[in-house]
C-alpha cells in the first residue's frame, strides 16, 4: 500500500509540473503575461504533491522501522496502520501550503509564468522549504542511520535467523528509499541553491524555469528508480509491453 501510494503520488506530482510547463509555454507563445484562474492552485499543489512524496517516503521508512524494531506488534504490521500513515501524510500536506494562499504568499512571477513563493528570505519560503524537503528528508535519513545501528546489534546478540532476515531485508528496503531521497535532492540541487542565493541576494531571472527543469527531472528519475526497485512491478510493464510469451503445449500421440 505505502510503495503504491509512492507511485500514485509520483504520477500526480508528474501531471501536475506537466501542467505549470503548458501553462508557461502557452503563456509565452501567446506572450500572455497575466496569470488564469488556476495558476494559484497550480502553485498551491506544487508544494502539497511535492511534500506528498517525500513524506510517503518518511511514512515507509517508518513503518519498516516499527517492523524490525517491535515485530511483536501487530498493530504495526496491519494495513489499517499503513493507512493512518497515509492519511496523515496527505492531511498535513494538503493543510499546510494553505495559508500561503490567503495570506497572498503565492504570486504570480510574469519572467518565468509561474505561481510561487518568491525567492526571497522569508518565514513563508523557510516554512515551505523546511516543511516540503528538509524534515521528511533528514527524517528519512535519520530513521535508516538508527536502523542500520539496531540491525548491527541484532547481528552480535543471539536471535533467530528468520528475525534477523527479515530485519536485513526491511534494511534494504529503507536503503532504497534513502537512495530515492538522495536522487531528490541531487537532481533538484539547482532549486534548492536557488532558495539558498535568494536569502542573501537575487536570483538569476529564470530562476524558477531553470529550477523546475531540474525537479521535472528528480521526478522523472524517482518514478524509474522506483520502477527499478520493484520487481512485481517492472514484470508487469514488460508484460504489459511485450505481451504474454506464446508457450508451445506438446501434443499426445
Amino acid at each position: 500500500m505505502l510503495v503504491a501510494n509512492s507511485y500514485l503520488t509520483g504520477f500526480v506530482l508528474g501531471i501536475e509540473t506537466l501542467s505549470m510547463g503548458v501553462f508557461t509555454l502557452q503563456n509565452d507563445l501567446k506572450q500572455i503575461e497575466y496569470q488564469d484562474s488556476l495558476c494559484i492552485i497550480r502553485g498551491y499543489l506544487s508544494y502539497s504533491l511535492c511534500a506528498v512524496e517525500n513524506y510517503s517516503f518518511l511514512a515507509e521508512a517508518l513503518y519498516r522501522y516499527m517492523m524490525v524494531v517491535y515485530p511483536n506488534y501487530l498493530f504495526w504490521q496491519s494495513a489499517r496502520t499503513q493507512l493512518l500513515f497515509l492519511c496523515s501524510t496527505w492531511i498535513f500536506a494538503l493543510i499546510f501550503p494553505i495559508p500561503f494562499i490567503f495570506t497572498g504568499g503565492i504570486i504570480y512571477n510574469v519572467d518565468n509564468q509561474i505561481c510561487q513563493l518568491p525567492f526571497q528570505l522569508s518565514i513563508s519560503l523557510v516554512f515551505a522549504a523546511t516543511c516540503v524537503f528538509a524534515l521528511p528528508m533528514s527524517m528519512t535519513i535519520f530513521i535508516y542511520l538508527r536502523l542500520v545501528q539496531y540491525v548491527k546489534e541484532m547481528s552480535r546478540r543471539v536471535v533467530l535467523t528468520n528475525s534477523l532476515s527479515r530485519a536485513k531485508r526491511e534494511l534494504k528496503m529503507v536503503r532504497r528509499l534513502v537512495i530515492l531521497v538522495i536522487i531528490i535532492f541531487a537532481v533538484a540541487s539547482p532549486y534548492a541553491l536557488f532558495v539558498l542565493i535568494s536569502f542573501f541576494t537575487a536570483p538569476p531571472k529564470y530562476h524558477f524555469r531553470i529550477g523546475y527543469i531540474f525537479i521535472d527531472l528528480s521526478v522523472a528519475s524517482v518514478m524509474i528508480a522506483l520502477l527499478q526497485f520493484t520487481d512485481p512491478l517492472k514484470a508487469s510493464i514488460k508484460k504489459i509491453i511485450y505481451g504474454r510469451s506464446n508457450t508451445v503445449i506438446p501434443t499426445m500421440t
